[in-house]
């Protein structure tokens, strides 16, 4: 595949000081994007690793979960957190208290995600369609980072009849935001269907002061080159793609140097990434019981096509010590090949669309009304996003 002009001409990607030799960022996942999944990652290919999404008001609150969450390892030179929050005095407290002790080099806001529990709060992909209140806690989030740089991430909108991301972009742009990503779906599609890149390009063509960055059905380096070279977006944003799949970093790193070629991991190579995930949990969580029950989640993800019967996939999905999952390893047939197609494409739930849930008389205004409110504020009272 021919490397795009477009890339040609742009071979890294700056978000306002950080230069980042491959455009490519980590996009945050609820119980996934933890300390130990960044690490792995990082060890297949650059980017930006970004951070599960944080609760702007449990991290002012300094609740003790929160306060591991945003733990860096030391091999993690560029710290990178998502915040979610409805309030602005809270969001700007929350960037303030990251900067002030200097616990992050990148802060990144969440208007993206279309979990029920945050959207019928008025969170999330909700938010943008309430637009001064957008405006204040973007502009009161950038004023609050100083140097370090502030992006956001958010969706086309609520539904298609309420999109949001164009204004959004907008606002956000002449807020000061360091680069915006976009996620080419509404919230009514979850992550169902195909993302419309279109969108992306109509978001670029609005945006041209920061970069613009395309999130949705990037499962390949090819598509990530593709996106860039439809769209005109400066980066793209890699989430359910990598489930399962770390190495997918070093795929889009060498595809965006115009190198070629993918990894096609043996069976054996799969078994020591899921091996080497679950030890990096175990050092996380400082607990080998906790760390394996947590890489059980991923057991579908990694064997996805390979010749790993019922029974074996069982097993591994109730693993409780180290010694148990290599003694479950050793059954598999290391020498087995990577078996194609079978191992690609989509992972993750994709749902199906749905009516979003939303505060009561949300859709009424775009602007915020004194119950709305009072409604939102519970949409900070959970530890983390969805």
């Amino acid at each position: 595949m021919s490397l795009p002009t477009t890339l040609s001409q742009r071979p890294s990607l700056a978000i306002g000081p950080i230069v980042l030799d491959s455009p490519v960022v980590l996009a945050p996942m609820a119980g996934i994007t933890n300390t130990a999944f960044r690490r792995l990652c990082r060890e297949y290919g650059a980017g930006l690793y970004v951070s599960e999404m944080i609760t702007s008001r449990a991290l002012v609150e300094r609740t003790p979960e929160t306060m591991r969450l945003i733990q860096h390892h030391e091999s993690e030179t560029l710290r990178s957190i998502q915040l979610y929050g409805v309030d602005p005095k809270t969001v700007a407290e929350a960037v303030t208290m990251l900067v002030a002790e200097d616990r992050a080099d990148h802060i990144d806001l969440n208007f993206g995600c279309p979990v029920p529990k945050v959207t019928r709060k008025g969170g999330g992909a909700a938010l943008p369609w309430k637009t001064g209140l957008f405006r204040d806690i973007v502009e009161g989030a950038v004023r609050a980072a100083g140097d370090v740089p502030l992006t956001i991430k958010m969706r086309k909108g609520i539904d298609s009849d309420h999109l949001t991301y164009l204004e959004a972009g907008r606002i956000a742009e002449g807020a000061g935001v360091a680069s915006i990503a976009l996620h080419a779906r509404t919230a009514a599609e979850f992550y169902s269907g195909h993302a419309d890149w279109s969108a992306i390009t109509k978001l670029k063509e609005t945006v041209t002061s920061v970069p613009v960055l395309g999130n949705g059905d990037i499962w390949s380096g090819e598509d990530a080159l593709r996106m860039v070279d439809e769209t005109g977006c400066d980066g793209v944003v890699v989430g359910r793609g990598c489930l399962g799949r770390p190495w997918l970093f070093g795929d889009l790193s060498s595809a965006f140097a115009g190198e070629g070629g993918k990894a096609e991991p043996s069976l054996g190579d799969v078994a020591a990434a899921f091996r080497r995930h679950a030890e990096l949990l175990a050092e996380f969580f400082e607990s080998e019981e906790r760390g394996c029950r947590d890489i059980r989640k991923h057991v579908a993800w990694y064997f996805k096509g390979y010749p790993v019967g019922g029974d074996l996939r069982a097993s591994l999905a109730t693993v409780e010590s180290l010694d148990q999952l290599d003694d479950l390893l050793a059954t598999l047939d290391w020498t087995a090949p990577y078996p194609g197609a079978a191992a690609e494409g989509q992972r993750g739930r994709a749902g199906t669309p749905k009516r979003p849930a939303l505060p009561y008389g949300w859709l009424d205004s775009q602007s915020l009304g004194a119950d709305e409110q009072t409604e939102i504020a519970g949409a900070e009272l959970d530890h983390s996003g969805g």
